[in-house]
């Protein structure tokens, strides 16, 4: 069993140290979790009285044989064709969610483009330029991390790209 982190075992996660350990300025937003409710991402919106436009979801997805991250506003859905087409691939299909979690190491909603155990190409969509903060899963249910869109986009190498649909 690999030995948690003093951050980790002080409640951070790996989204959060990873976070700190690179000396970019985000803050941490936790709600109660409701299981009854039917998203994810935009019961954090609510619950953060944030714009759904602001709080962005991770999705992981098939792109012709590589599990790939897609980092989309929680308000619009992800376009598979320009997800595919940003990395350079042909096809992509939604991801096992099962192998996703084992992947990432996170639980479905509750994966975050940071800190995840294998770190895969990420895409972040377009939008995320518009705004000073977007807030994205910091690795549980419940919490959330606020951060610049170019620290996410620096910190996860992503390619920055219109692949949401509103």
């Amino acid at each position: 069993m690999a030995k948690k982190s003093k951050k980790q075992q002080q409640g951070g996660t790996p989204a959060t140290v990873a976070l700190t350990a690179a000396g970019v300025t985000f803050t941490v937003h936790a709600y109660e979790h409701d299981p009854a409710h039917p998203s994810y991402g935009e019961e954090a919106a609510e619950a953060m009285g944030v714009s759904p436009d602001r709080v962005f979801k991770t999705l992981v997805a098939d792109v012709d044989g590589t599990l790939t991250v897609a980092v989309v506003p929680v308000a619009g859905s992800l376009d598979l064709k320009a997800l595919a087409a940003a990395v350079g691939g042909k096809r992509a299909a939604m991801a096992d969610p099962a192998l996703a979690e084992r992947t990432t190491g996170y639980v479905r909603g509750g994966i975050s483009p940071l800190g995840q155990r294998k770190r895969l190409p990420t895409v972040l969509d377009s939008s995320a330029s518009a705004h000073a903060t977007i807030c994205v899963s910091a690795g549980r249910r419940g919490l959330e991390v606020e951060l610049s869109p170019e620290d996410l986009a620096k910190l996860t190498e992503a390619v920055v790209a219109p692949v949401g649909r509103a």
